[in-house]
């Protein structure tokens, strides 16, 4: 028994020394966007895919890029433009002549879909049909062509950069594939320093590169230890109570809720939080999940699996102030009651 701990702690201690490694790596090349790379390793470990919104010009094309450096991995480049074709994504069958016999038969053609670290670059300026084509890839990690289905290269993960819906030329995503994404991520402009560090880095010849930290083999591995996480029934709860905060006219449906929502979060979202509170508690050097692992990952998990009604839209009201305010009606346990400000 003793053996068997020692060894689950060492494979901990292995897993926090890989994260901080290549988040270290990342930073050579990333300036600034801390949280946002934690999140985007995060979604990595847990098997899950990222949205990142933010407008042109943010570094998020050259965050993905970095991901992909700081891996032994096929590294897949997608660049999602209105003319852009379901088959361009994942293949087609096209037709071969063979040189020695002189007969034609089809021959699959894979896409760029068919690789670990796939960049789906502004992907909301293709049409929703386009959009579509990754539903199956990024739930099943498979495709299906010519009415064959086609396995996809272990690990798979989808980063997707999106522009606000507002600017010209880009596309809602489909409510189905919005909810696949494990995290949907929001990237800030850059402070002050951050630019001063940003134009040192590029204006004056230094190109620093992450170096290569862990294999397809070493991703695996953690992914499947972040699913030996013990997540107490009490803490399960709770993020089950969260997500239901968010259904209107549930049992537990907050005030803010009933009046500015039309749908709440899928399952997918309970999911995203609690295998994310796994790998911060690891991170945190505990081997079960906490009230604070839950909370801290409620935002990127869910903003994008709400709906605003009409009124919320009207009202300018945004998913992350529905979240907040969720947060802080919502009691750790049933049994915990609110503090009431006295007279």
């Amino acid at each position: 028994m003793a053996k068997t701990e020692k060894g689950v702690e060492k494979q901990c201690q292995d897993f926090r020394r890989m994260f901080e490694l290549l988040h270290s790596e990342i930073g050579k090349v990333i300036v600034g966007y801390e949280d946002i790379i934690e999140d985007v390793l995060i979604c990595l470990f847990c098997g899950g895919h990222v949205l990142l919104e933010g407008v042109p010009g943010l570094g998020k094309t050259l965050l993905v890029r970095t991901l992909s450096s700081a891996f032994s991995l096929e590294f897949r480049r997608i660049q999602f433009t209105p003319d852009l074709m379901p088959a361009d994504i994942i293949g087609t069958n096209i037709v071969m002549e063979d040189p020695a016999t002189g007969r034609r038969q089809f021959h699959y053609q894979r896409g760029p879909i068919f690789g670990q670290i796939i960049l789906a670059d502004e992907i909301n300026r293709a049409t929703p049909k386009t959009q579509s084509a990754m539903l199956e890839a990024m739930q099943e990690h498979s495709v299906t062509s010519g009415g064959e289905i086609r396995r996809l290269p272990e690990p798979f993960m989808v980063l997707a950069t999106q522009n606000p819906i507002e600017q010209e030329g880009t596309y809602p995503l489909p409510e189905a594939q919005v909810d696949r994404f494990f995290f949907k991520l929001l990237v800030p402009y850059s402070n002050r320093e951050e630019l001063r560090t940003i134009l040192d880095r590029t204006t004056t010849g230094e190109e620093p590169r992450a170096e290569t930290v862990a294999d397809a083999e070493q991703i695996i591995r953690a992914q499947e230890l972040v699913r030996c996480v013990v997540v107490a029934d009490h803490v399960q709860d709770y993020a089950i109570r969260l997500a239901l905060s968010t259904h209107p006219q549930g049992e537990f449906a907050a005030d803010i809720t009933n009046r500015f929502v039309r749908y709440g979060s899928s399952p997918r979202g309970v999911q995203a939080l609690v295998l994310a509170g796994k790998v911060r508690a690891m991170l945190d050097e505990r081997y079960h999940v906490s009230f604070d692992d839950i909370t801290a990952s409620v935002l990127p998990a869910m903003r994008h699996r709400l709906l605003l009604n009409f009124e919320g839209q009207a009202e300018g009201v945004r998913t992350d102030d529905v979240l907040n305010s969720i947060l802080k009606s919502t009691p750790k346990t049933l049994e915990q009651t609110l503090d009431v400000p006295s007279a």
